[in-house]
């Protein structure tokens, strides 16, 4: 990234704008000035296809005016506009000030709207239809990229239909998420279990946490190794939202099913991290998308008359 914010590429870009206006005054300059040999019924000479002569008339002033307005209004608007490298301009626009200034307007526009929301509870919002299209439109324009415009995830991005909350689902703590984000992660912890047969104990053990297919065996053998992942999972490995620690009794996989997924977590350790939204969206926006993420996975009240 660095190689695109370096300040070469500042002189690099400007170099070329102030080259290629030069350019343009040099080709009329040399256009003007060249005189092309004509003979007396004001042809060049040149002839095509045994009739098809070329005339030697000069090219017409209006469009030679408009080159040079052209040139002159480029040079105006470098002045006046951010154009040459790092240079700010005399007007001090940014496209950056540009769109928080749209967006103030279009806050402006829309609190009256938020303000009819203001009252209700997020269980009561998940279920008014004006708030769930705005949630729609918001969760699709910010979410759906990483959760699926279907909500439901993909490996390593939470489905957020189902009733399963690395950090809680209440609607506080949704709108806790959005705003401030999530970073989660999972240290390697192979050394701390044990050697490579040690670490494989550990993973049937895990899995059988879950009643899913496993070596009882092994996971036997696990059970006693599992006092290092304790710590964050729990003894019961029902995990901890404090810390965003998954519940290992279900069947929810985030990354990944199997013992060869729970062995490269082990080894490997994940780091995952949601960014945080409160420098997109407003606060008001923020709660009408928590509502409307709540109501993936929960049931909402009526709305009172």
């Amino acid at each position: 990234m660095s190689d695109f914010t370096a300040n070469f590429w500042s002189v690099y870009v400007a170099g070329l704008t102030i080259l290629s206006i030069l350019g343009c005054v040099l080709l009329l300059w040399v256009t003007a000035r060249k005189k092309v040999a004509s003979s007396s019924d004001n042809t060049t000479g040149h002839v095509w296809d045994g009739d098809l002569r070329e005339m030697n008339n000069p090219m017409p002033r209006w469009w030679v005016w408009l080159f040079v307005i052209t040139i002159v209004y480029s040079l105006l608007y470098l002045v006046a506009y951010p154009g040459l490298g790092s240079y700010q301009g005399e007007m001090g626009w940014t496209s950056r000030g540009e769109h928080a200034s749209e967006m103030d307007q279009a806050t402006k526009e829309l609190a009256p709207l938020y303000a009819q929301f203001a009252a209700k509870p997020v269980e009561e919002l998940a279920g008014d239809p004006k708030a769930k299209a705005i949630g729609e439109r918001l969760f699709v324009n910010n979410c759906a990229q990483c959760h699926g415009s279907d909500a439901r995830g993909s490996k390593g991005f939470p489905n957020l239909t189902d009733a399963d909350w690395l950090h809680g689902g209440t609607p506080d703590k949704i709108i806790e998420t959005i705003t401030k984000g999530r970073r989660g992660q999972m240290p390697p912890m192979a050394a701390a279990v044990g050697g490579a047969d040690d670490v494989k104990n550990v993973a049937q053990y895990v899995l059988s946490l879950s009643n899913a297919p496993h070596d009882s065996v092994r996971a036997q053998l696990g059970k006693a190794k599992f006092t290092a992942c304790a710590a964050c999972h729990g003894v019961d490995g029902k995990g901890n939202q404090a810390i965003g620690a998954p519940n290992l009794t279900d069947d929810i996989w985030l990354h990944g099913w199997g013992e060869n997924a729970v062995i490269a977590m082990v080894n490997n350790g994940k780091l995952n991290e949601m960014p945080a939204q409160e420098n997109k969206l407003t606060a008001e926006q923020i709660r009408v998308l928590a509502a409307y993420v709540w109501g993936f996975s929960n049931k909402p009240q009526a709305a009172k008359p």
